[in-house]
């Protein structure tokens, strides 16, 4: 088991992480490798764009799910919505049912950076606001769906841990499933409160919006991209 990172390890100031160059790129998944989007699945089960639009407005809200992110429990959620809208009683089940078909399309330049990070030897690690269950989909199905998921050395999800992004608990996590010290990383996020909570813990930190500038920004870090 990794040891906990020393506070006194951690930069006091946020710029003195950028005196030195990272060797570790750790990646948010959602937004930045994959392009997680519920109307991946809800465009299969209501016909009419407009209500599947108010659907996910108003029953499957972005507040709900985020709570399952921070650590709730997606069956008693989903119990819990279906009470209060028992008329959606199938399409609240599947939200999490088949979450994965929210997953089925990844950024192939993203994924072509990953692979070329890969290959050169850099260790690269997943951190990752979602669900619990969303581990081991990354360590199993989903790296069967999408086999560069494969290239990294370790996975940590907001659900299973009990702390969310920006949260600099998250933070002190990954750097303790990869052994490094957090001035030895980059995160990439497309979040950009996410992107200044690394920063403030002592990391590195692109703020992602375009797989260019993504891959601009790590080789002016001195990354082999």
């Amino acid at each position: 088991m990794v040891g906990k990172v020393p506070e006194s390890s951690l930069a006091k100031d946020p710029e003195t992480a950028w005196k030195s160059p990272p060797s570790v790129v750790v990646f948010d998944m959602g937004g930045v490798l994959i392009d997680w989007n519920p109307r991946h699945l809800y465009r299969k089960l209501i016909d009419d764009p407009q209500a599947m639009e108010r659907f996910l407005d108003t029953v499957t809200t972005t507040a709900w799910h985020m709570r399952q992110d921070a650590g709730g429990d997606p069956a008693e959620a989903t119990r819990r919505l279906q009470a209060e809208h028992p008329e959606h009683a199938a399409l609240i089940e599947a939200f999490y049912d088949r979450f994965d078909e929210m997953l089925d399309h990844s950024f192939p330049a993203m994924v072509g950076l990953v692979e070329r990070l890969h290959a050169a030897g850099t260790p690269l690690y997943l951190l990752s606001n979602a669900p619990a269950f969303l581990d081991g989909w990354a360590r199993g199905r989903g790296r069967r769906r999408h086999p560069f998921l494969g290239c990294f050395r370790d996975v940590v999800v907001s659900g299973l841990v009990g702390c969310c992004k920006p949260d600099a608990a998250i933070y002190r996590l990954v750097c303790q499933a990869g052994a490094f010290q957090p001035h030895e990383a980059v995160l990439i996020d497309d979040n950009l409160p996410n992107v200044e909570g690394a920063r403030g813990f002592g990391m590195h930190a692109v703020h992602h919006v375009s797989a260019e500038r993504t891959t601009t920004a790590l080789r002016e870090l001195g990354l082999p991209v």
